[in-house]
C-alpha cells in the first residue's frame, strides 16, 4: 500500500509527535497524561479503573489545560453508558476503545465529532473494526504489558499482517520504548507508537518508586504471561506472587484486589504488577520530555541512516 502523504495519526490527534501514552488503569490520569502531551506526545486518560466520577473529573481537568489528549473507553469494563455519554458531550476529540467490540460505540462517538481508534490483538478483529467504520487501529502485540491475547503474536508479525489487509492508520503497541522500536514499527507500516511500560516508569508517573525500580531492574525475561488458559490473560513482572500463578496455570479471581497497593504503596507482592517485555530495555527513570525527545532523535537518526543506505543501494 502507498504511504500516506501526511501522518494521519498526527492529523487525528493534534499531537506534535506520533507517540501515544497507553491508558493504564489508575495511572493514566492528568499528572502523567499532561506531562506526555506537554512534551509533544499524546496523553490518554484511562477509564478502566471503573471510578466513573474520578475519571470524568480527570477528563475535565485535562480539557482545561488546552493540550491535545485522548480518552480510552474499555468496553468490557464500563458499567453503563455514563462514561460514553460524558465523553461525547465533553469536547474530547480523540478516543481509543478496547476490550470488546466497538460497533455500538462508533456511531455515537463519531456523531459527537470524535475520531475513534480501536485496540486489536488479531487480524480478524482488525478487519471487523474496519468494516464497522473505525478511523484507526492500535495494534497490540504480545510483548506489551497488561491484558493480552493468550494466543500471543508479536508486534513485528501482527503489524505486518494487519497492514497487508487494511489501509487505516496503525499505532504499534507492545515491545516499543525508544526510537529503535519506533523506527522498526514505521518500517512495517505504523504511523505512530503507543508506549505503556516506558511511561509507567517515567518521573511524572504517579506510581510508587518500588514499581518504577522493579521495571528498571527487570531483565528481558523479567515478565510472565499468566492465565493463558483462562480469562483474563495478562503479562506482568516476575515476583513470588506471579511465579505461583504461573506455576499453577490459573490466576485466582481476587488477584487484582490489591492492585492499588502495588501502584501507590509499592507492595510488589500485593497483586500482579503489569508490565511489558520492554522492562528489559529500560535502565533508568527519565522524564516524559526526555523519553519523547530521545525517542524522536533516535528515530530520525535511524531513518537518516536507512535513507542513506537506500540512496546508495547499499547494505552498509
Amino acid at each position: 500500500m502507498t504511504a500516506p502523504a501526511i501522518n494521519r495519526v498526527l492529523a487525528h490527534t493534534g499531537a506534535r509527535y506520533p507517540i501515544i501514552q497507553a491508558p493504564m488503569g489508575w495511572i493514566a490520569r492528568t499528572q502523567l497524561a499532561s506531562a506526555v502531551s506537554r512534551a509533544g506526545g499524546l496523553g490518554i486518560i484511562e477509564t478502566s479503573s471503573g471510578e466513573t466520577a474520578n475519571c470524568q473529573a480527570e477528563i475535565t481537568k485535562m480539557s482545561a489545560l488546552g493540550l491535545p489528549f485522548g480518552v480510552n473507553l474499555p468496553i468490557r469494563f464500563l458499567k453503563d453508558d455514563a462514561m460514553l455519554r460524558f465523553v461525547c458531550a465533553s469536547g474530547v476529540k480523540f478516543v481509543t476503545t478496547s476490550a470488546g467490540s466497538p460497533a455500538k460505540f462508533i456511531a455515537p462517538l463519531k456523531d459527537a465529532g470524535i475520531t475513534v481508534y480501536h485496540a486489536v490483538p488479531t487480524v480478524d478483529a482488525a478487519l471487523k473494526c474496519v468494516d464497522a467504520g473505525i478511523d484507526g487501529l492500535v495494534v497490540e502485540g504480545g510483548e506489551g504489558g497488561g491484558f493480552k491475547n493468550p494466543e500471543e503474536v508479536s508486534t513485528l508479525v501482527l503489524l505486518q499482517a494487519i497492514r497487508a489487509q487494511v489501509d487505516v492508520p496503525l499505532v504499534a503497541a507492545g515491545g516499543i520504548c525508544d526510537g529503535r522500536g519506533m523506527a522498526a514499527a514505521f518500517a512495517l507500516g505504523a504511523e505512530a507508537v503507543q508506549m505503556g511500560t516506558r511511561f509507567v516508569s517515567c518521573a511524572e508517573s504517579p506510581v510508587h518508586a518500588n514499581y518504577k525500580n522493579a521495571i528498571v531492574d527487570a531483565g528481558v525475561t523479567g515478565t510472565w504471561m499468566l492465565n493463558t488458559k483462562a480469562s483474563p490473560c495478562i503479562r506482568a513482572l516476575k515476583s513470588q506472587r506471579t511465579q505461583a500463578i504461573h506455576g499453577a496455570g490459573r490466576m485466582p479471581a481476587d488477584s487484582f484486589a490489591g492492585i492499588r497497593r502495588v501502584y501507590f504503596d509499592g507492595d510488589m507482592e500485593a497483586a500482579p504488577a503489569l508490565a511489558g517485555q520492554t522492562a528489559g530495555l529500560i535502565d533508568s527513570i527519565k522524564t516524559a520530555q526526555q523519553i519523547i525527545e530521545e525517542t524522536v532523535a533516535e528515530f530520525f537518526a535511524i531513518s537518516q541512516r536507512m535513507g542513506a543506505l537506500a540512496a546508495a543501494r547499499s547494505f552498509g
